[in-house]
């Protein structure tokens, strides 16, 4: 009998085999099949390929028993691959995981957790919600659960979690960040009185193992997870929770590109089960959808225990007497100091990791760029070394001027987050101060024991990246002062006001949560901005309506779809001549406007020139199969790469 076997490899489409002694082989069952001059393993999918020519088919070498994928996730995976424009094999790949997962059995245990009644009161506020919630629990429909910062969102879900594991089915939180993971597990050990597992790329490969094996056999009831969680093979999935659902980190732009928000809604789509989107700030795409009734809303307008927001204060730059390269103003200062005498904490927020972006010799005007890439190298001084923040590349600083015998000697122009920590060290000396980055916390350890530190008020501030914006919880962190608040983005990113709105909202929330006096400070040299002043007054959702209408005017996403296609290559006419034509060719495709190619806005990245088309599509209308025909059809030259991007979010 012939049997259609799915491998997880970069294939697009199903091998035929003969199923020979084995039978029955259902829809799912994972095999070993004869490939090439080895063995690999595979599952049996729904459709045979069609084959022009006779050949002669080899046999399935073996059925697994216990392990097999259902029939809802072949259909997701068929999806997920069409809508991506991405080889079903390599999705298949990142459900299946290692081959040990499938070959080297971990010990189980069942998971047949206590349900304990926990402490918590849920609010008047969040009584309604969890209500509105449990009426869209049977099926597939998406809600969305919107609350202010430090409204007990969490608890809304971790309620309706707690009814899904108790019907014996499954559920997935998908949070943005892995660092998000650790305050996350405390929360969740109060209070259901158990730990979740952790699923994230810098786990153990035997723990890896373990949940796979646990996941797969309805073991394992919840998993707590970045992106890839939402790929793995759940055996009765009931519930999927997307936590800091406008966070733009959930849009992975290298290697599988996908955006993990919206293919969790396809998953719970084919699985017929409900998915919770939540948020204090809803991305455009899913306030669009709230306003058309596609998703259902339920809000809680008031913070947990009825603590206000933070105070909001300006401080214009342009009339503060800052000394050379001082970025704090006096008036800053003052505010600053009023808390730490109370013993709170401050953040001093500023994105930009490293000491200073950009190094001009005083002398011969020499500056250190990337080898591999078109960008300027940042200094980093805790490295003492220079880097670049797109390929990795390391460098010294130093090097012979061209004009002197000695080493340049250099102007570092702009704040990074190490520069700022030495001039408040300078301003505070003797207080605790740390900073919070991805540099500064490489493992799952230093992020845990950082945390601990914050949390006991053991640190006195902190110096933080757009990281700290994401869904911590600090009770005594009731300043935070906005170093450089400049609103005017990057003018190749259609996303750079929604983006903002989202950062800075999401910020002035970790302040106050437990203090009827906060305060944040936004230092600014364009006090006049309006998105600006329209976010201190706290009206984010007035911003998003202006922000829908500018983006229905210019024929921009949610109205439309994007589809980037990147064109790389070691020569830069090499990667122009190929992008113009594939444009040639993607003209044959009625219903698609098909704009540039331009250079990318970053036009190195890893020793590439990138050139750019950018497709423009009704949003109702899904034009993935031609694109991806057409792509198959056309012969690539192998000096060049081609990447397909389905909704892009980064556009540099």
């Amino acid at each position: 009998m012939k049997v259609p076997v799915l491998i997880p490899k970069i294939f697009n489409h199903p091998f035929t085999y003969d199923s020979g002694q084995i039978k029955p082989l259902n829809l799912g069952d994972v095999v070993v099949v004869p490939f090439g001059k080895g063995q690999e393993i595979g599952v049996v999918w729904d459709k045979i390929h069609p084959i022009k020519k006779k050949i002669r088919l080899k046999k399935i070498e073996k059925r697994l028993v216990d392990i097999s994928i259902n029939k809802e996730m072949i259909n997701f995976i068929n999806w997920f691959s069409m809508y991506n424009i991405t080889p079903r094999g390599m999705v298949l790949k990142m459900c299946l995981g290692n081959k040990n997962n499938i070959f080297k059995k971990e010990k189980l245990y069942s998971e047949e957790k206590i349900l304990y009644k926990n402490n918590f009161i849920l609010n008047t506020e969040q009584k309604n919600s969890l209500e509105y919630l449990k009426q869209k629990s049977k099926k597939f429909n998406v809600s969305v659960l919107e609350g202010t910062t430090g409204s007990g969102k969490t608890l809304v879900y971790f309620e309706r979690i707690k009814e899904v594991i108790s019907q014996n089915k499954q559920a997935l939180v998908l949070l943005p960040e892995i660092f998000l993971t650790n305050q996350f597990k405390s929360r969740f050990n109060e209070f259901f009185k158990f730990e979740p597992e952790i699923w994230h790329s810098k786990i153990t490969p035997k723990n890896k193992r373990r949940i796979w094996q646990g996941v797969v056999q309805n073991k394992i009831k919840l998993i707590v997870g970045a992106r890839s969680s939402l790929t793995l093979p759940f055996k009765k999935l009931g519930l999927i929770v997307v936590d800091e659902e406008h966070d733009s980190s959930y849009k992975q732009d290298e290697g599988l590109i996908y955006n993990a928000r919206d293919m969790a809604i396809a998953r719970s789509y084919f699985e017929n089960i409900p998915t919770h989107l939540v948020t204090s700030i809803p991305s455009l795409e899913t306030f669009n959808n709230i306003k058309n009734k596609k998703y259902g809303h339920t809000k809680i307008k008031k913070r947990y225990s009825n603590f206000p927001l933070p105070e909001a204060k300006i401080i214009n730059l342009n009339f503060s007497k800052l000394k050379k390269d001082e970025f704090i103003s006096e008036e800053t200062v003052r505010c600053v100091k009023s808390y730490l005498d109370k013993n709170e904490q401050v953040l001093f927020f500023l994105n930009r990791r490293g000491y200073a972006p950009f190094l001009v010799c005083k002398k011969c005007g020499f500056k250190h760029l990337c080898p591999n890439c078109s960008i300027y190298l940042t200094y980093h001084k805790h490295l003492n070394k220079l880097v670049c923040h797109h390929c990795g590349f390391k460098t010294k600083k130093e090097i012979k001027c061209k004009k002197e015998k000695e080493l340049c000697d250099f102007n570092m122009y702009g704040p990074g987050v190490e520069k700022i920590f030495d001039e408040v060290k300078k301003k505070f000396s003797n207080k605790i101060i740390k900073i919070f980055s991805s540099d500064y916390l490489s493992s799952q350890k230093s992020a845990k024991l950082f945390l601990n530190q914050i949390e006991k008020n053991e640190i006195n501030i902190l110096i933080g990246t757009q990281m700290i914006s994401k869904g911590f919880n600090f009770s005594k962190l009731n300043c935070i002062v906005v170093v450089d608040a400049d609103f005017s983005g990057n003018g190749y990113d259609l996303r750079t006001t929604e983006k903002n709105i989202q950062l800075y909202h999401q910020l002035s929330g970790r302040a106050g949560r437990f203090s009827s006096e906060s305060l944040i400070i936004y230092q600014t040299l364009t006090p006049e901005d309006l998105t600006l002043n329209e976010l201190i007054k706290n009206k984010s959702e007035e911003l998003l309506k202006k922000e829908l209408i500018t983006r229905k005017i210019n024929y921009l996403p949610p109205f439309v779809r994007l589809i980037a296609i990147i064109i790389s290559s070691n020569q830069h006419d090499l990667s122009i001549r190929g992008a113009k034509e594939i444009k040639a060719q993607l003209k044959k495709i009625s219903n698609i406007e098909i704009l540039g190619p331009v250079d990318s806005p970053l036009l190195k990245v890893k020793k590439r020139f990138r050139s750019r088309l950018l497709l423009r599509v009704s949003s109702g209308v899904l034009v993935q199969k031609k694109i991806t025909n057409l792509l198959n059809s056309l012969q690539i030259s192998s000096k060049i790469k081609l990447t397909v991007d389905v909704d892009p979010v980064n556009f540099s």
